[in-house]
């Protein structure tokens, strides 16, 4: 039962949980926001999420992200003493990746036996000895395969542990508040990946094992900052006996995430190239991932501040616009217009990022969400894969030909499906209101005939 309590415009405060007035431990006040209060104003009037927990995990999220972020960095500085070449770096985080996509859903199948939280720190911890043994590996001189082996046990639990990282905050807040809460995830998530490779490049300029070891340090951090969750627990044997199946639908989203990852790894990858492409000094090429990550952090705070599942209409268009920057960038030969298509993309990258981790969290029940949230991040590494396999092995602009093809591609698949969807729906609005006329026109009959037999039951003068 909902109870008015008292106004304070624009809202009006209700009390959840019974019809007696709010106690201090009965009930709590939620503000009720008329539909015309912008979006910003709405923002600041609606109460905060649980601070302590939730800070903790978005702390978590964003320490998680750090060796991945710095390892492009790291990885270079490391193998350069080993190898005599900084391009040697590549084979680590291809190690790293591969390992990542093998290891994602079965190591997270065979977590569902445990609670969250601990198997999600046992994973930490793994993928934490792995980088310790890197730094001692890279410190001794160790021959590089080993030092490549090292980078591939780090990846292989990468998957699971974000899938189950991703998992635990369905336990933090409620649905209506999940936008928001993948928002502020979003911003933190890039915010960690502009800042881990300049941290990752100044400790280098003192020891290459330094980038390493900050790496270790930080990427640490979840162990020690996870909050404790008891809703979080293993599911019970029948449950774990079932698998995940990938639905036409949950396929279609797992493959945008893919193609988006493509888009935005063919723009950062091959930003050095474009710069000397263009006549500029090869450090020129930081401009732009730097612009497509500044815009994302601001889409990710519109995101927060807005709340709300975008309409299907809008999802297409930030396709559209991600398929736009990549032609602008592959296609428009110039410094103008690759920086546009770098912040095309970027403006819409956290906002889609958000949409295909709201949809696929409805797409699945609660004991796959671990599962289908690996196979997502399984997905972005292989669209990682796939664009820089093609800017090693073809040039620059068929890489980005076939990465705007793949944009299409899935940007004529939602809609297709969209469209299906509002027909299906239509048809069953207007079968609705078919069966409603049909009602209202059978009483309206009913009542006259009983009206006339009325009439000729009456006697006459």
């Amino acid at each position: 039962m909902r109870t008015i309590l008292r106004t304070h415009a624009p809202a009006h405060y209700v009390a959840q949980g019974g019809s007696a007035p709010p106690g201090p431990r009965t009930s709590r006040l939620v503000p009720v926001l008329p539909r015309h209060v912008p979006p910003l104003r709405r923002f600041l009037l609606v109460p905060r999420l649980p601070a302590g927990p939730l800070l903790r995990w978005f702390a978590s999220y964003g320490s998680f992200a750090m060796p991945q972020a710095a390892a492009p960095i790291a990885f270079a500085l490391i193998a350069l003493p080993l190898t005599g070449d900084a391009a040697s770096g590549a084979a680590m985080m291809l190690a790293m990746t591969s390992a990542q996509v093998i290891g994602a859903v079965p190591i997270t199948r065979a977590g569902r036996r445990f609670s969250p939280i601990p198997f999600l720190r046992v994973l930490i911890g793994l993928r934490t000895l792995a980088l310790v043994a890197i730094a001692v590996l890279a410190t001794l001189g160790a021959p590089f395969a080993l030092v490549v082996a090292g980078a591939a046990l780090a990846g292989l639990v990468n998957g699971a542990a974000y899938g189950t990282l991703r998992s635990t905050l369905n336990h933090l807040v409620p649905a209506s508040r999940l936008p928001r809460a993948l928002g502020v995830a979003a911003t933190v998530n890039e915010v960690t990946f502009v800042s881990s490779p300049v941290l990752a490049a100044a400790l280098g300029s003192l020891s290459p094992q330094a980038a390493i070891w900050a790496m270790v340090l930080l990427g640490a951090g979840p162990m020690l900052l996870l909050p404790r969750l008891a809703t979080a627990c293993p599911p019970g044997p029948e449950q774990r006996r079932e698998h995940l199946r990938l639905t036409p639908m949950i396929m279609l989203w797992l493959v945008c995430g893919g193609a988006s990852a493509a888009a935005i790894s063919a723009i950062e990858i091959g930003a050095v190239s474009l710069a000397v492409s263009f006549g500029l000094p090869a450090a020129w090429g930081a401009v732009f991932p730097v612009a497509l990550c500044v815009t994302s952090i601001g889409g990710g705070v519109w995101v927060s501040v807005r709340n709300r599942v975008p309409r299907r209409r809008t999802v297409l268009a930030w396709l559209a616009i991600t398929a736009l920057g990549v032609a602008s960038v592959g296609l428009g030969h110039s410094v103008t217009a690759t920086l546009v298509g770098a912040l095309l993309v970027g403006s819409v990258l956290a906002p889609l990022a958000t949409y295909y981790s709201l949809v696929l969290d409805q797409l699945v029940p609660a004991v796959h969400r671990a599962e289908v949230f690996a196979q997502l991040r399984t997905a972005n590494a292989l669209g990682i894969i796939t664009s820089s396999a093609l800017i090693s092995l073809v040039s620059l602009q068929a890489t980005y030909a076939v990465v705007i093809a793949l944009m299409t591609v899935v940007l004529a698949a939602a809609g297709s499906v969209f469209t299906v969807g509002w027909v299906r729906a239509r048809r069953r609005s207007i079968a609705r209101e078919a069966a409603a006329r049909r009602t209202l026109d059978a009483v309206d009959r009913a009542g006259g005939e009983h009206s006339a037999g009325s009439s000729s039951a009456l006697p006459r003068e």
